[in-house]
């Protein structure tokens, strides 16, 4: 069976989606030095580096930048087939009392950012916890999560996918895609 895709954001889409999520963190926090960006292991971490690196562009000030990995937080972590490889958990500050802007490519279920919630508080007790999120999938969302600030909202039926296509991982262009399976 052959998969179909069709695009949902091009690269040039991509970047305008990228630089109003970027005006809107800077319409909320004036003082980018208390805000953290935490990219959610794996695919979060790209969009976080990107973020991070317009917000330099725009403010002249870079905002602290991390990355989380919640593999031993998740609720399904024993249920798989297959052992889950961890990815590299990268705080080097502390995040008490600061404004935390987690970063995920594409929310649907919620476990994800349910699991990141848990394995973020070892690392302190933030002000507060925001989630920005490039793909929100809306329906079957499984825990009540919402992001505060969404790239795009995408309906999508439970056979679909969001294939989010980085050119950090070799891809010519940075694209958004829906995939029938």
């Amino acid at each position: 069976m052959l998969m179909q895709k069709k695009l949902i954001l091009d690269s040039e889409l991509f970047d305008i989606t990228v630089s109003r999520l970027c005006h809107q963190i800077i319409e909320n926090y004036d003082c980018i030095e208390d805000t953290v960006i935490l990219g959610l292991q794996p695919r979060g971490a790209f969009l976080s580096e990107i973020l991070s690196e317009k917000l330099f562009k725009l403010t002249k000030k870079k905002p602290l930048t991390g990355l989380l990995d919640s593999t031993f937080h998740r609720d399904d972590f024993r249920r798989r087939e297959k052992p889950v490889k961890a990815s590299t958990t990268n705080i080097p500050f502390i995040i008490e009392d600061k404004n935390v802007i987690l970063v995920d490519d594409v929310l649907f279920t919620g476990r994800s950012v349910r699991a990141s919630l848990d394995a973020m508080i070892t690392f302190g007790r933030p002000r507060k916890v925001e989630l920005l999120v490039l793909i929100n999938r809306k329906f079957k969302r499984e825990l009540p999560v919402e992001p505060h600030y969404i790239g795009k909202n995408v309906h999508t039926l439970e056979s679909q996918k969001v294939l989010v296509e980085w050119k950090e991982q070799g891809f010519k262009k940075n694209s958004v895609w829906l995939v029938n399976t």
